[in-house]
């Protein structure tokens, strides 16, 4: 056999190829996720090529998939990487026909680019991360060779005296490439089973090896009954539509917004937490170290810089945790220190001046939400909450190291993408009911929503209808002025269209900027509007 198909050959068979390549390209992928579930300590091949992607992303970029795709950012992620490297091996099956040097190279540039993604994640602790990527490629290659040797014509032997003993000659017949595409197809099928299998073998482990246990074992000192934080106050909860005071931690309602495309699974018993730097007394604190110290409750909302006007990537949560100047009082922080840089298990950072915490506002390593351990995905084991600073300058999940550094010497993760390095959080209102264009009766109709200014408290809401008056809005209580405020207003709705604004003042008298300005580089600015049909 040439190294080369006919061109009737070639043609034929090119989609087949091209299925194979997809097909061995998918097993790759697989044999790495099954890996995964092994270990903690070998991360997934697809999450490191997908974190490779976001830290080389252009800053604008990633402002636009969040502006896009909000919380949906990291799924599609994971789809379009699983999405180029299935094209990729299809391309490498079509071509591999002409080339036979084609599958093999690939399929090592696999292995190496592999390799470098696994090396190069902080999560990779494991030393055989090489050999990960070396059997995921050699996975891969193997399975293009029994599929593409399905492929192969059949041919049948005989003796032919003038070549001096026996030759394999091609069946060009229907029923024999009807045969060998039968084959193919089995082949193929059992194939994509196997890489459906290994993928969910790898999830399945990887969930069996989660610390869901060792977390709902962790005991928080919360003296608060959340139920009775949003029941101690005034508030306006039995309004449908309303957030409402507290924001559950389950589910989508406590938005999630980070670089990590899959929340790091930490054992608790082996994590800790150090303060190192501009400090007299670097110091190493471990989980139980924690647990043992007197903890506070704290209520505080916190929010996005990517949030856009009447977005929702803000929440209200009961904090738990050790205050923040405890920890840096017992490391005994030097003079000249301007930054504190938290920085995650996933390798992330971020930084904002100690000097804010002069003000007495709540800052805490958290251990609990909402009386209860930390969800994972919100940063268990601990994390950062700073009041008044959007999260993407203060609020480290999965901390693991609190550096104190000078103020020039380090730009936090968002920083050099073309975010402010200073990031307070603006005074902001949203209206929640009604909601954009719906369709109401005519008559009195309630107006709601929430606003926010941390550390400085709301003083005043005002709603205007259309072009008329702006009316002040009734404010419901709160029990600090870090956290929202919900307000509401009743209004006598005529028949037709309206538009409904909403804006807020802060506690110091200062009204919220009118806008419009984007998100970026230091959070947006804008009254929301809603517009509504009255029938």
């Amino acid at each position: 056999m040439s190294s080369t198909d006919t061109p009737a050959e070639t043609g034929t068979l090119a989609p087949l190829r091209a299925l194979a390549g997809a097909i061995s390209a998918a097993m790759a992928l697989a044999i790495g996720e099954l890996f995964d579930g092994f270990s903690t300590e070998i991360p997934s091949l697809v999450i490191s090529a997908g974190d490779w992607v976001i830290d080389v992303a252009p800053g604008q970029v990633e402002r636009s998939a969040i502006d896009t795709l909000g919380t949906a950012d990291k799924p599609a992620l994971v789809i379009g990487t699983v999405i180029l490297t299935l094209l990729i091996g299809a391309l490498m099956g079509k071509f591999s026909s002409r080339h036979k040097a084609v599958a093999p190279t690939v399929f090592t540039v696999f292995g190496l680019i592999g390799w470098w993604f696994l090396a190069r994640n902080p999560l990779a602790t494991s030393g055989i991360n090489w050999l990960v990527a070396l059997v995921a490629a050699a996975g891969g290659f193997a399975t293009f060779k029994v599929l593409t040797a399905a492929l192969a014509p059949r041919t049948a032997k005989r003796f032919d005296p003038t070549q001096g003993g026996i030759i394999e000659t091609p069946i060009e017949s229907p029923a024999a490439a009807h045969a060998s595409r039968r084959s193919f197809f089995g082949w193929a099928g059992a194939a994509g089973a196997g890489a459906l299998a290994f993928t969910g073998l790898g999830r399945m482990l990887r969930n069996r090896g989660n610390f869901d246990q060792a977390r709902d074992a962790i005991e928080i000192n919360s003296a608060t009954d959340v139920a009775e934080v949003s029941a101690s106050i005034e508030n306006f909860d039995n309004i449908e539509g309303l957030s409402s005071y507290i924001t559950d931690n389950s589910g989508s309602n406590f938005y999630r917004i980070d670089s990590a495309l899959t929340i790091p699974q930490i054992n608790p018993d082996d994590w800790s937490l150090k303060i190192t730097g501009m400090v007299d007394n670097p110091i190493e604190f471990t989980l139980a170290d924690l647990q043992s110290m007197e903890q506070v409750d704290q209520t505080v909302t916190i929010s996005c810089v990517s949030n856009p006007v009447g977005g929702e990537l803000v929440g209200n949560a009961v904090w738990t945790g050790i205050p923040l100047t405890r920890l840096l009082e017992i490391a005994q922080v030097q003079e000249g220190a301007t930054q504190l840089v938290g920085k995650s298990a996933d390798g992330w950072t971020a930084g904002f001046p100690p000097s804010v915490l002069d003000d007495g506002r709540s800052a805490l390593l958290a251990i609990g939400m909402n009386g209860i351990p930390l969800p994972e995905r919100h940063g268990f084991p601990a994390r950062l909450v700073i009041a008044g600073l959007y999260g993407y300058v203060s609020a480290t999940k999965w901390i693991t190291e609190i550096n104190m550094t000078t103020w020039e010497d380090f730009d936090g993760y968002w920083i050099p993408r073309g975010w402010s390095k200073e990031g307070p959080i603006k005074t902001t209102s949203r209206i929640d009911v009604p909601s954009h264009a719906s369709e109401l009766p005519q008559g009195t109709q309630t107006v709601a929503g929430v606003a926010w200014a941390p550390t400085r408290g709301l003083s005043k809401v005002e709603v205007r209808i259309d072009d008329g008056e702006w009316q002040e809005a009734q404010l419901a209580e709160a029990v600090s002025n870090e956290t929202w405020v919900q307000w509401k207003l009743d209004w006598d709705a005529p028949v037709g269209d309206h538009v409904i604004r909403v804006r807020a003042y802060d506690g110091n008298g200062d009204i919220q900027p009118e806008g419009p300005k984007r998100v970026d580089p230091d959070g947006a600015e804008g009254w929301h509007a809603v517009v509504v049909r009255i029938a």
